[in-house]
């Protein structure tokens, strides 16, 4: 498989990013990995890289987003924080990523059993985790199905939970980066919320944030977000 080049980079669109991961997780999932030579790959990205999408998951040892997405080096640019939540920082790493490096999509990657999603509903306090794990507690408080046992010892609760989460952050990203908003609004990058199945392997992707301007969806807009 070739190493992605400034050349192939600029042809790929949104939509197209979106089908390569999809591709690529279908390999993971069959144990069919593309065919790569990764020193190769070493030495064609050693003068630049030009990753086609750029994706926010969680530091959970089993979702590695380049090989859960069977992509080689220099094809995206990974962001891994507990509970795959949204800061400044991570902020402007994608708008470097996408302003800057020119990826076309940006993928907020949430998983099931997500250690962290489980203390936000414990409601955990320890350490600088207080802070971090207060990111989440929205999506608990948000979460209205649950009438009983709302603890990490209800499974279906803490999928419910990973699930807003992820969408949450999302929408937090549109809103809080006139960058990346400006972007996405032109149809220059796109942006999508998915869920990894640490059992089978399985990334689903949530066609309600997928927010991707082109000829499937010529009539998007930002805007409409704000209502």
């Amino acid at each position: 498989m070739k190493t992605l080049n400034k050349e192939l980079q600029s042809s790929i669109t949104p939509r197209k990013a979106l089908e390569l991961l999809k591709e690529g997780n279908n390999r993971f999932k069959q144990n069919l990995k593309a065919h790569r030579n990764l020193l190769e790959q070493v030495n064609d990205t050693r003068d630049g890289q030009w990753p086609f999408a750029i994706i926010l998951s969680c530091i959970d040892s089993r979702t590695s987003a380049e090989l859960i997405f069977d992509q080689g080096l220099g094809d995206i640019f990974s962001v891994r924080i507990a509970g795959n939540i949204v800061n400044t920082d991570i902020l402007g790493s994608m708008e470097f990523a996408c302003k800057v490096a020119g990826s076309k999509l940006i993928v907020v990657l949430g998983h099931s059993k997500c250690g962290a999603v489980k203390g936000a509903c414990d409601h955990v306090e320890m350490g600088n985790l207080t802070e971090l794990l207060s990111k989440i507690q929205p999506s608990v408080y948000q979460e209205k199905d649950t009438l009983e046992n709302r603890t990490s010892g209800n499974p279906d609760f803490v999928e419910n939970v990973a699930q807003i989460n992820v969408k949450r952050n999302v929408k937090n990203i549109i809103e809080r980066s006139y960058t990346l908003e400006q972007m996405i609004e032109n149809g220059e990058i796109g942006i999508v919320g998915a869920m990894h199945n640490i059992e089978n392997g399985e990334v689903t992707f949530y066609e309600d944030v997928e927010f991707i301007k082109d000829e499937q969806n010529p009539n998007f807009s930002v805007a409409n977000l704000r209502h």
